[in-house]
């Protein structure tokens, strides 16, 4: 037996030793590597026992702490103290009561992820742990009496995860004291070497994991970072053939990311305009249909009047991602188009309105939109427009449309006009 736990050991301490002196790149993990572990359970001293002293099958109590560190998600040191109490088997034993105190160094590995446990299951894992340290056992009554030694133990430690914080444990220990000169009862010697002293602890604990990542190594599978690559690029993907605007054509090919829903457009999104005069067709035909007037004989709009309609309809717009008050790339053309109807309309004025969504709280949004008002402002400005015939009105949110939809809190997230 003491073959075995020899060989068992040995066998841990290299894979330990494996796991550290492998070369490991300076780059983040992706998981976290820091548990603390609380157990508590019963113990059976084996031997030596004094003739006539003994202690219940199970017998409390036992306390364990340990500290672990995985080098990766096979792999990792443990460091641990742990207090057993031995008292004797009521109306079969001589009284006694002895203390014993330990702390060991172990290697630990995830059997878990060595077997493969996640072809068949999330929840449950499987820790072996083996390792060498220092024992103290003591009496104090009738009279006291120490002993000092070395201990190797082996163990397996069974896991149910209850979230990716904490884990419940199960865990049986077997414990080969070197050098025990002390019966376990304290009440005789036998100035034995070697592993002589054999204990068996049985415990249930809690793991919490320690760290800033979603996962422990404990429930980190080999190719998760790969898998996680892939679902990226699938997403990137996915979300380039989103049509946002709903005109036909895909994001990553639309130059014209706002297009009016139901507007022509050509190849690269953009709306079509066949007269050039900066007015997709069909909503040049809308504001005409809507803005002539019903009397048959009159003249329709004239071209000016048109634009001005188009501009205090909302149809010239500079739009904003969220939480920003700088304009997105695309949506420069809105400001171009007020900047040149201002210098060909020198009298005109018009008031600059920023909208917000509803996403935050009202008065955060009020102060967003009156921002996002000023640098439409500021930009017209700097294009010589004077500053007097401009006027910032912050309309804070727009309950218009469902708030729950990303794509319709797009179109509020805005910057309208109105001449004056």
């Amino acid at each position: 037996m003491k073959k075995v736990l020899l060989t068992l050991g040995f066998a841990f301490a290299l894979n330990t030793l494996s796991a550290q002196t492998e070369p490991v790149e300076k780059k983040e993990t992706g998981f976290n590597q820091w548990s603390v572990e609380l157990s508590g359970g019963f113990n059976k001293p084996q031997r030596p026992m004094t003739a006539g002293y003994t202690t219940t099958v199970v017998s409390p109590y036992t306390v364990d702490l340990g500290i672990r560190y995985m080098f990766n998600n096979k792999f990792g040191l443990k460091g641990d103290f742990g207090y057993n109490s031995f008292t004797a088997e009521k109306d079969e034993s001589i009284d006694f009561d002895t203390k014993y105190y330990r702390a060991d160094l172990q290697g630990v590995a995830n059997l878990g992820r060595i077997m493969n446990f996640e072809n068949w299951t999330n929840t449950f894992g499987l820790l072996g742990h083996a390792g060498f340290g220092l024992s103290f056992l003591e009496r104090k009554d009738p009279t006291y009496l120490k002993d000092r030694m070395g201990n190797f133990m082996i163990g397996l430690t069974g896991q149910i995860k209850l979230t990716d914080r904490i884990a419940l444990t199960g865990d049986f220990t077997t414990i080969t004291n070197a050098k025990q000169n002390l019966a376990f009862d304290g009440a005789s010697n036998n100035n034995l070497r070697g592993f002589n002293g054999s204990l068996f602890t049985g415990t249930a604990g809690i793991t919490i994991y320690l760290g800033s990542n979603a996962k422990h190594a404990d429930w980190t599978l080999d190719n998760e970072d790969r898998f996680d690559a892939i679902d990226a690029r699938f997403m990137a993907i996915e979300n380039k053939m989103l049509d946002t605007d709903k005109d036909g054509v895909a994001d990553y090919l639309d130059e014209e990311a706002n297009t009016p829903a139901g507007t022509m457009v050509d190849t690269k999104g953009r709306s079509i305009d066949k007269n050039n005069n900066g007015v997709p067709d069909e909503t040049e035909a809308y504001v005409l249909k809507n803005y002539a007037t019903n009397t048959t004989n009159s003249p329709l709009l004239s071209n000016n009047e048109l634009i001005t309609s188009l501009i205090n309809g909302g149809y010239v717009a500079v739009y904003f991602d969220f939480n920003k008050s700088t304009p997105t790339n695309v949506s420069s053309e809105g400001t171009d188009f007020i900047l040149t109807y201002l210098r060909n309309n020198p009298s005109a004025s018009v008031d600059i309105i920023g909208h917000a969504d509803e996403i935050g709280r009202s008065a955060y949004n009020d102060k967003l939109s009156n921002a996002r008002a000023k640098n439409v402002k500021n930009t017209l400005v700097k294009a010589n427009i004077d500053a007097s015939r401009l006027n910032v009105i912050a309309a804070g949110e727009d309950t218009s449309v469902d708030k729950d939809s990303e794509n319709a809190r797009r179109l509020v997230r805005r910057v309208t006009f109105r001449v004056k």
